[in-house]
């Protein structure tokens, strides 16, 4: 048996998410066979390790497979990721489409958060890491945009304060930034084409929501015009693009 395999799911278990610095973190990342066998022992019970190049954080989640056997049958259990309502899964995938997506972009082009160029000679560089890239939106513009859609402010309310509680935003006054598991437990190849080009397209004509960078405390608030976005396009396809935590 490998304590430090052992240790690393342990503490995965007990903090939901790690750091990719972390020494531990780092190691699975990088050693073949450390990472196989850590691996092997979540599948053991059912479990996986969920990291991108593109999130600062690691976490664990259910294997697809084992989700109906936990959950039962699909229609049951599919659109009730992390207990939330439609009308939360549907703001999630909105807060995911806002922060996540541009953030992408701007790692990819070596763009921090408050830059205005891209750095066109940093493409040897590693690429950026979300806090330096990631830019938070304003939850008054969200609500000015979204908010007939998505429940109006009392239902808004309820369901940003239930997303933050599980790790997906947090909340710095009227700036909502990206969590440890917004850019972990969503699919974007399941997502990313139907968003851009589907229920979100016309918000990505326009400016975004974007307001400020993710590690700054406060920001301006940015007015943007309303959108039609439907309910049922917003979440038709989120719940099984959504891993299932521990």
């Amino acid at each position: 048996m490998n304590d430090d395999s052992q240790i690393l799911i342990a503490r995965l278990l007990t903090h939901q998410t790690l750091r990719r610095d972390d020494k531990m973190v780092k190691r699975v990342l990088s050693d073949e066979q450390f990472r196989a066998e850590v691996d092997k022992r979540l599948l053991e019970s059912g479990l996986k390790l969920l990291d991108n190049v593109y999130a600062d954080h690691v976490t664990l989640a259910l294997h697809r497979a084992v989700e109906p056997k936990i959950f039962g049958a699909k229609d049951i259990w599919q659109n009730n990721n992390f207990g939330l309502t439609r009308d939360g899964v549907a703001l999630l995938v909105v807060l995911w489409a806002q922060i996540i997506l541009p953030k992408r972009e701007r790692q990819e082009t070596h763009q921090s958060a408050d830059d205005d160029q891209t750095d066109l000679f940093g493409k040897e560089k590693p690429m950026p890491r979300a806090e330096d890239t990631s830019i938070g939106i304003s939850y008054t513009a969200l609500l000015a945009d979204f908010g007939e859609k998505l429940g109006k402010k009392t239902r808004m309310d309820m369901n940003l304060g239930t997303l933050s509680k599980l790790g997906f935003i947090e909340r710095r006054g009227d700036v909502i930034l990206e969590g440890p598991l917004l850019d972990l437990m969503m699919d974007t190849d399941m997502l990313k084409e139907r968003i851009i080009n589907g229920a979100l397209a016309d918000v990505f004509k326009r400016a975004p929501l974007a307001v400020a960078p993710a590690r700054r405390a406060a920001a301006e608030e940015v007015a943007v015009q309303e959108a039609p976005v439907a309910e049922a396009d917003l979440d038709a396809d989120a719940p099984d693009a959504i891993d299932t935590p521990t």
